[in-house]
């Protein structure tokens, strides 16, 4: 693998090193006001309304929890901009970017399923510098930044050493247009399903970048993604020993929705299996050769 993604867009920031330390206190504690608005307000949601898209809806909590990190960046860092999910772009006086997403895990904390969280990155003209996760309901929370290294509750984390497909243990997701968009990830689940010790679908992207860099799981890949759904959790895999790509082979960018992250033994043998698979309208099993004992 070539330079680390964020240690790249530190370069290109020119932030020195006590402006990044700097930095990533700020977004551990936007993301720590996002867990206590999201604990509070869990069992108790006042409103759910839908995007527009099937499964894709926004909650009180979210707004809540947004309007809330809103405003202590601004207070904080007023000459950096702001891109949240719910309120898009606010302020653009920089190319230096907050990207926040305030509730990770929407669908599964409407109805009760307490895996979610807050994610709160820097970015830099669509490059992840540093970033801060909350997991509420596990009390963990995860923060890296170049030169200071990768975190939960205050404890340096390391990827998994996990080398073989056959031993690993996966996660991954699917898109909120998945219903009705030919690329998809159905195929892929299926392939790799069938090859690992198995494939998880937690519902909420940065969570599972901090479970890769906690070694939790060995790997996720994911397409179909925004930006504040990754920005803070991709150093947080590379400063604890992972790798992170865009895994069509195209040089990452935020936009581009796709990511493959994963502990560095399984990289390449990932991104060549990811590779066998084409994108199936809705159907599971038409990846090629799905025999249990093959490789």
């Amino acid at each position: 693998m070539s330079k680390k993604i964020c240690n790249k867009a530190a370069e290109l920031s020119g932030l020195d090193s006590s402006t990044l330390e700097r930095c990533l206190d700020i977004a551990r504690k936007s993301s720590e006001i996002g867990a206590d608005v999201l604990k509070k307000h869990f069992g108790a949601i006042e409103s759910i309304k839908s995007k527009g898209r099937i499964g894709d809806i926004v909650t009180s909590a979210d707004i809540d929890a947004e309007n809330q990190i809103i405003k202590y960046l601004s207070e904080a860092t007023p000459e950096y901009s702001i891109l949240a999910e719910e309120s898009g772009p606010l302020n653009h006086a920089s190319s230096l970017t907050w990207c926040i997403d305030p509730l990770d895990g929407t669908t599964n904390y409407a109805h009760g399923y307490p895996f979610f969280g807050t994610s709160v990155g820097l970015i830099i003209n669509n490059q992840p510098i540093l970033g801060a996760i909350s997991v509420p309901y596990l009390n963990e929370f995860y923060f890296a930044a170049p030169g200071i290294g990768s975190f939960c509750n205050g404890s340096k984390i390391t990827v998994s050493s996990t080398s073989s497909i056959s031993d690993s243990l996966l996660v991954t997701g699917f898109a909120y247009d998945r219903h009705t968009r030919l690329d998809n990830n159905y195929a892929e689940f299926c392939w790799l399903t069938h090859r690992t010790r198995g494939v998880r679908r937690g519902g909420a992207a940065a969570i599972d970048l901090a479970f890769v860099a906690s070694g939790k799981v060995d790997a996720y890949w994911e397409r179909g993604l925004a930006p504040w759904d990754i920005a803070a959790g991709i150093p947080i895999v590379e400063l604890a020993g992972g790798n992170v790509r865009d895994y069509r082979k195209e040089e990452f960018n935020l936009t581009n929705g796709r990511v493959l992250a994963s502990t560095p033994g399984l990289d390449e043998l990932l991104l060549t299996e990811l590779d066998k698979v084409e994108p199936l309208d809705g159907n599971c099993f038409g990846a090629p050769n799905l025999d249990a004992n093959s490789n």
